[in-house]
Parts: C-alpha cells; sequence; structure tokens
C-alpha cells in the first residue's frame, strides 16, 4: 500500500510502500484455498472409501428379521451367489471361522456343528484345525446358492448371531465339515478340541 511521506522523510517524488501487508492477504487467501482443495479431496477419498469397503447402507437384507424365521432363507433365487472371503476390518459377506460368517451384515453361526476355535485356541492343534475348517467353510460357501434354515426355537445365541443351518442340494455343509473331520455335531455345548 503506498505509504505517505511524514514529515522529515523527505519530499519529493519518492514513495515508500509496505509489502508485508499484501504478502500476509496472499498467504490467508491461500491457506483457504488449501483448506477447501484439502477438505473436498477428503471428502471424495472418504465416499469412495466407503463404497469400495461395501459400507452397509439403508434397506439391509430381510435377514434382520423382518423375515419369519422358520421360513428358510433362499439364495437359489437370487441368481448369482456372494462371494466369501476370511473377515478382515469390514464385515459384511465374509468368513469368521468354521462355524460362523457374515452375509450381506448379518452374523450367522451354523447351528447343527461346532468347530476348534481360533481366535483363543487352547493348544496348536486346535488352531490348525480351526483354520483348515474356516478356509473349508469359504470354500463350500463360495460353490454356489445355499439356503439358511433356523433350528429350533431360538433365532440368535448370546452373542447376537443368527442361528441358521445352511443347506444346498438337501445336505448340510456343517454335516459336510464333519464328515471331513473339520467339525463336530452340536451337542448343546463345546467339548475341548486338545
Amino acid at each position: 500500500m503506498p505509504k505517505s511521506p511524514t514529515p522529515g522523510e523527505g519530499s519529493g517524488n519518492v514513495v515508500h510502500f509496505d509489502f508485508r501487508d499484501e504478502l500476509k492477504i496472499q498467504r490467508r487467501r491461500r491457506r483457504r484455498k488449501e483448506l477447501i482443495l484439502g477438505l473436498g479431496a477428503f471428502s471424495v477419498v472418504f465416499a469412495g472409501g466407503m463404497l469400495a469397503l461395501n459400507w452397509p447402507l439403508a434397506g439391509m437384507s430381510s435377514l434382520n428379521g423382518s423375515q419369519e424365521s422358520s421360513r428358510p432363507l433362499s439364495l437359489l433365487s437370487a441368481g448369482s451367489s456372494p462371494h466369501f472371503e476370511l473377515c478382515g476390518m469390514v464385515r459384511k459377506t465374509c468368513v469368521v471361522d468354521g462355524d460362523t460368517f457374515w452375509l450381506d451384515g448379518v452374523k450367522i453361526r451354523i447351528a447343527d456343528i461346532d468347530t476348534p476355535e481360533i481366535s483363543e485356541p487352547k493348544c496348536d492343534s486346535e488352531y490348525e484345525l480351526g483354520m483348515k475348517a474356516t478356509y473349508r467353510l469359504r470354500e463350500l460357501l463360495n460353490e454356489g446358492p445355499f439356503e439358511l434354515n433356523s433350528i429350533g426355537s431360538r433365532d440368535e445365541d448370546r452373542y447376537g448371531r443368527k442361528l441358521r443351518v445352511v443347506i444346498r442340494d438337501g445336505r448340510s455343509l456343517g454335516d459336510q465339515l464333519v464328515s471331513e473331520g473339520l467339525a463336530r455335531t452340536w451337542s448343546g455345548r463345546r467339548e475341548p478340541w486338545c
């Protein structure tokens, strides 16, 4: 900004200009633009990440209990089966362990079997067998369409998991895991694997 000469500074055609004020204004404008661009970029990345991670959206599946629990949920009519991976941070459609999986954001416990624990195994052999059961369950679920049937009068266990029997072509996938030595028929309580 032009600065008027003060008395005693000399007169004439010399005009003193202070650049500091102009630089402050330019810096403020630049910071404001950077902030707006940064927030915009963050918003785009965040929204894309949520879509890529299959963030649960409104209108969840009918597994949440709005469907009659005695009627089997059939994936045969869906045209295509969901693809299961091992569960990580996001749990929408994935396998937790040999007898638990997520389907469209609903946690399901296979009601007719018990498999070795992998989260808190009591010995190495329990962990190894539990991992084999987990990978095998993933393979079985990915082989094609299946039905989920409720069993008994209980809809959920104490952990909030839906209790279901997984059926394909009239056969329980739990029974298949039992026949392969990767699971036991559920007896009503957990038995030790070590």
